[in-house]
């Protein structure tokens, strides 16, 4: 017997998932009155009404060492975590990102008759391609991002949609420059630079110290300049403190911001951040960049190995070639990305022109994106269940 209820299990494994599953919770919510969310999620998810079993938190790892330091912890919650759902099995199970904790979840979903839908392409057009194969075996579906991916799954007969991405449709088209210096009190003319060292401390332990000594050498050059870093958690602004008690960077305007992130980067002339989503926003922003990264050693040299694409950071892969400067692991120097901080800031042209690339992404990836989310997901619910949801629903 049907029940009356649609339970929806889904995982989003950090900060970007939260994002994501919580306005595709809020859209499904008004397709699906009365159904239940639950799983693992993040603060945004819960203030959607979802259910949260673990918190995400718990899977944002970065890297094969860092994760071999949390496998047992990251393994004992994928077992515990399958077990209660094969106990009472929701209508459908949906995994955001996080594919190395995801895939064996959705595999063991869609072989117990639950349908499984991967929500966030893995990387395999980057590195890894050959865990398309498992994803086919594990999905239902995959709900793919970026225009460029749907292709590579229908080459190998897997059911694939197009969402395009959620960060498009809520960032503006237009530049906030001026309103966004407004809110946070600063002058037109005065040179603002953001700083985004990465939402997982992780991220903070490897690059807070290089941005702040970047901000230094930036200074020397250009005192009048100030530096925005918006941190998102209590924890990632400690260990920012840390660092700039280290740097001794008492004499530097650095500006810490509790969140803010969208602001900070709208008021910044340039923006230095570390691979991650974070770049997206920074592109979809039409700031101009410099992405850096550093990862544990052992990480990188087998990430290097796998990969395919001469450039990491996101607005690159979408554009196709390098139109923003990237700094990976040892390149990633306080001289190399000061100085190409200031090459941008003094290339109005060039700031111009990748403005321009910007806003042709953002319209590409603009597609009401948690709709078209939505109604990929309703239509993997088997036909018993979905018929009696829209029965409820008129």
């Amino acid at each position: 017997m049907t029940s009356e209820v649609v339970r929806i299990a889904i995982v989003a494994g950090e900060a970007s998932g939260d994002l994501l599953a919580s306005h595709l919770i809020q859209t499904l919510k008004a397709k699906l009155p009365g159904a239940v969310f639950y799983g693992i999620g993040g603060p945004k998810m819960a203030g959607q009404g979802f259910d949260v079993w673990y918190p995400s938190e718990k899977l944002a790892v970065l890297g094969y060492a860092e994760a071999l330091k949390h496998y047992f912890e990251i393994s004992s919650i994928r077992s515990k975590l399958k077990r209660r759902l094969l106990a009472d099995p929701p209508d459908i199970f949906i995994g955001v990102d996080a594919p190395d904790f995801n895939l064996a979840l959705e595999k063991c979903m869609k072989q117990h008759g639950i349908p499984s839908v991967h929500y966030v392409s893995p990387s395999i057009w980057a590195w890894r391609g050959q865990r398309i194969h498992k994803i086919g075996a594990a999905v239902s579906r995959v709900l793919a991002l970026f225009p460029f991916e749907p292709v590579l799954y229908e080459k190998q007969g897997i059911p694939v949609s197009y969402v395009g991405h959620p960060l498009a449709d809520m960032l503006p088209l237009e530049d906030g420059r001026k309103s966004a210096r407004e809110l946070l009190g600063l002058s037109s003319q005065r040179p603002v630079f953001a700083l985004l060292p990465g939402s997982r401390q992780s991220e903070l332990n490897n690059l807070a110290e290089i941005f702040i000594r970047t901000a230094c050498e930036i200074h020397r050059k250009m005192p009048n300049a100030l530096f925005l870093v918006p941190l998102a958690t209590r924890e990632t602004r400690l260990l920012f403190e840390t660092a700039l008690y280290r740097c001794d960077a008492r004499e530097v305007p650095i500006s810490l911001l509790f969140g803010h992130a969208h602001e900070a980067m709208m008021a910044s002339d340039i923006v230095l951040v570390a691979s991650g989503t974070a770049t997206l926003e920074a592109a979809l922003l039409k700031r101009p960049m410099v992405i850096a990264y550093k990862m544990a050693p052992f990480s990188y040299r087998l990430m290097r190995r796998m990969g395919y694409l001469p450039y990491i950071g996101l607005p690159n892969i979408l554009a196709g070639g390098f139109v923003v400067p990237e700094f990976i692991q040892d390149d990633a120097t306080p001289e190399n990305l000061a100085q190409a901080l200031l090459n941008l800031y003094a290339d109005k042209g060039i700031c111009a022109r990748i403005g321009e690339v910007f806003r042709e992404i953002h319209l590409q990836l603009r597609q009401n994106n948690a709709e078209k989310a939505a109604t990929a997901i309703l239509d993997c619910l088997p036909v018993a269940v979905r018929n009696h949801a829209s029965a409820a629903a008129d």
